[in-house]
């Protein structure tokens, strides 16, 4: 079973972090959601989320990969907090699945992986993302980075991320049995 880590940081987009987890929960991918301080964390409308785990716990470079959703001032939060960073260019190093969406691209940045890559985010944030290659597409993959746009695209790259990790039949049936294949055919 593969294992990802979602990070949500004070201000996090909660369709960007909880979809995510609901999805790749769904294809039996173990998703572990970990927050830079306190368990309780609230997000950008003000819901409020228990972290399963806290940045100060010891294993957080033994999973496949690092979700990082947007939100503001979740990515910023993100962005600025120096383990996080480092979390990030672990999992890159290592090869391992590194996904941003939204504003978060920006930790990419912070974490010099973004330049020469072909990546996508939020439109306001393409400015913050170094010299990489930019394009507006709803979901980017680079290697092992994936990238996208905001919230209405939160699902498609969920998908990506569980084709990625190898569920590429588990990724074709959410995607028909949630009705995404319908709604992209109208």
């Amino acid at each position: 079973m593969k294992r990802i880590l979602v990070m949500l940081a004070e201000g996090f987009e909660e369709i960007e972090a909880l979809t995510v987890v609901d999805v790749l929960r769904r294809a039996n991918v173990e998703c572990v959601t970990c927050s830079l301080k306190e368990k309780e964390i609230q997000g950008a409308h003000n819901i409020l989320v228990t972290a399963d785990k806290s940045l100060e716990d010891n294993d957080l470079n033994t999973y496949d990969g690092i979700v990082l959703p947007g939100g503001m001032p979740g990515s910023v939060n993100l962005r600025d907090n120096i383990k996080v960073v480092e979390l990030v260019k672990d999992y890159y190093a290592a090869g391992k699945l590194v996904a941003a969406i939204c504003a978060a691209p920006i930790v990419l940045a912070k974490a010099g992986i973004a330049d020469g890559k072909i990546l996508t985010s939020y439109p306001s944030f393409k400015d913050q993302l170094d010299n990489c290659i930019y394009i507006e597409q709803p979901v980017v993959v680079d290697q092992n980075i994936i990238t996208s746009r905001g919230p209405a695209t939160t699902l498609l790259f969920a998908f990506e991320i569980l084709k990625k990790l190898g569920y590429e039949e588990e990724a074709k049936e959410l995607s028909e049995g949630m009705l995404v294949d319908y709604l992209m055919n109208k």
